[in-house]
């Protein structure tokens, strides 16, 4: 059996090389604000790449989203601290961000860029496939 790191190494490729026009997969671990594995075509700047996490972190679990979450909690009564926005799509001027929540554990959320011409069905079908064949990363 993989241990962790490995299973993520391993997702991270796997992402690259099943998502349909995938540019750059990686996971971040919202726990640590950490970026854990990282693949891409291009080369890219390490603040670039540092940066990337703490932007996952704010998309999911910034201070203004939390607020939401327990705004929406308290109406509908509940009580769990499962978070609500489990997948975010971002589109910038030539790219296509997609951000998943891992379902077996919160903490772990996989990005996938793509040119922004990806089919969007296939990108959401794809990155699923591929993260639900992994239960820690």
């Amino acid at each position: 059996m993989q241990n962790m790191s490995d299973q993520i190494v391993h997702v991270v490729k796997r992402l690259r090389q099943e998502v349909p026009d995938c540019l750059a997969s990686g996971v971040v671990d919202m726990a640590t604000g950490m970026l854990l594995a990282v693949e891409t075509t291009d080369n890219h700047p390490s603040e670039v790449l540092d940066l990337l996490a703490g932007a996952t972190l704010d998309l999911f679990q910034g201070r203004t989203v939390l607020t939401i979450e327990d705004i929406f909690k308290e109406r509908r009564g509940v009580t769990s601290s499962e978070h609500y926005f489990q997948e975010i799509l971002v589109n910038s001027a030539n790219l296509t961000h997609l951000f998943v929540r891992n379902n077996q554990n919160e903490d772990i959320v996989a990005v996938v860029v793509c040119p922004k011409s990806v089919n969007i069905g296939m990108l959401f079908a794809s990155t699923r496939r591929v993260l639900k064949s992994y239960t820690g990363a």
